[in-house]
């Protein structure tokens, strides 16, 4: 199964398009006090100009609705200005947020953009690459997850991969480290937490394991008290029921849950139970959806930067296509703590 979706990002034009005849480059140039030639090289991202001069050429192209004549200029400069990002599996995991920040380097760029959706494993991805290339429309390919081998394409044109994510659009890499959920728990225990609870997440998702693995690790190593790693899904069901099913007397007073979903399942269990959050109960979730920064309370969680990932991808893909150095990666981390109103200090500090 394939599934093309088409992608463009334009220049921001205030103006309704001009009805009747598209315009043309030289009334643009005209416009703009300009030549066509400017024009030409503003449109083509050379850089060089006056920020006078791209101010009065911004203005002419908002005015006049103008956009470029892709055709024409393909056929001219046997260049289609066009990246295709390849994303694995099914619409249902569509990765929004690394695909939107590479779509808008590539914009910046100058490129646009064609997402191709395309099952199977890397033999079949790197095969679906190389026939993109091929039919030369598209003059490079960002896939989203791995590709066997390193070495250049055997047809002109550029493969990056970036890797991030599996077959089935889970996390991989950067996206599976779970020694943040150590950190939490380093600060959980600072609160004076001691008896932990890890609502975990599927088993099949490196992400999942990750998290729940640095979440024993972080317990044992601070001499604290888990009460399990139990649930295995990403659902709210999985948190309500992990909850409900706690003894009326347990002891646990922090809940570490495998992603935000899970955590607001925790909360509403703990509420039905008659356990206040976070005065009975401290809960941290994972992924910082919005939705968690307007519960109530607003839940502590962990922001994963996924933008940072697809803005970097993308920006190695326009290197490897103008021949330019690999461009360094991010200085900022990928995760980030957010405490907020569902974690607080243990009411009372128990016997460990």
């Amino acid at each position: 199964m394939i599934v093309h979706c088409r992608v463009t990002y334009c220049r921001g034009v205030n103006a309704e398009p001009t009805p009747g005849r598209r315009p043309t480059i030289r009334q643009v140039a005209e416009l703009a006090g300009v030549s066509h030639q400017t024009v030409s090289r503003y449109l083509r991202k050379n850089g060089g100009l006056l920020p006078g001069t791209v101010e009065r050429i911004d203005a002419a192209v908002a005015t006049l609705g103008y956009r470029p004549n892709l055709l024409a200029r393909s056929m001219r400069t046997r260049r289609t200005d066009t990246v295709a990002v390849l994303v694995p599996s099914l619409l249902g995991r569509l990765p929004q947020r690394e695909l939107s920040a590479a779509c808008a380097v590539a914009h910046d760029a100058g490129y646009r953009v064609e997402i191709v959706m395309h099952e199977g494993g890397p033999e079949e991805r790197q095969e679906r690459a190389l026939e993109l290339l091929d039919s030369r429309q598209v003059e490079a390919v960002l896939s989203l997850a791995p590709l066997p081998g390193d070495g250049p394409p055997p047809v002109s044109g550029t493969i990056v991969a970036a890797g991030d994510h599996d077959d089935s659009s889970r996390g991989l890499g950067a996206l599976a480290d779970g020694s943040t959920a150590g950190e939490i728990v380093e600060h959980l225990a600072s609160l004076g937490h001691r008896h932990l609870l890890h609502v975990a997440g599927p088993e099949d998702f490196a992400s999942a394991r990750n998290r729940r693995l640095a979440y024993e690790a972080a317990v044992e190593r601070l001499g604290l008290v888990s009460h399990g790693s139990v649930g295995r899904s990403w659902s709210p069901q999985n948190g309500y029921d992990a909850i409900t099913a706690l003894p009326p007397d347990s002891p646990v007073t922090a809940v570490l849950a495998a992603n935000d979903e899970v955590a607001m399942g925790v909360i509403r269990g703990a509420l039905e139970r008659g356990w206040d959050v976070p005065g009975h109960l401290s809960v941290f979730g994972w992924d910082d959806r919005l939705m968690g920064r307007f519960t109530t309370p607003s839940l502590s969680t962990v922001a994963v930067d996924r933008e940072q990932l697809g803005a970097h991808a993308m920006r190695r893909l326009v290197a490897a296509l103008r021949d330019e150095p690999e461009p360094e990666p991010p200085g900022t981390p990928l995760n980030t703590i957010l405490v907020r109103e569902s974690t607080a200090g243990p009411r009372s500090q128990e016997p460990a």
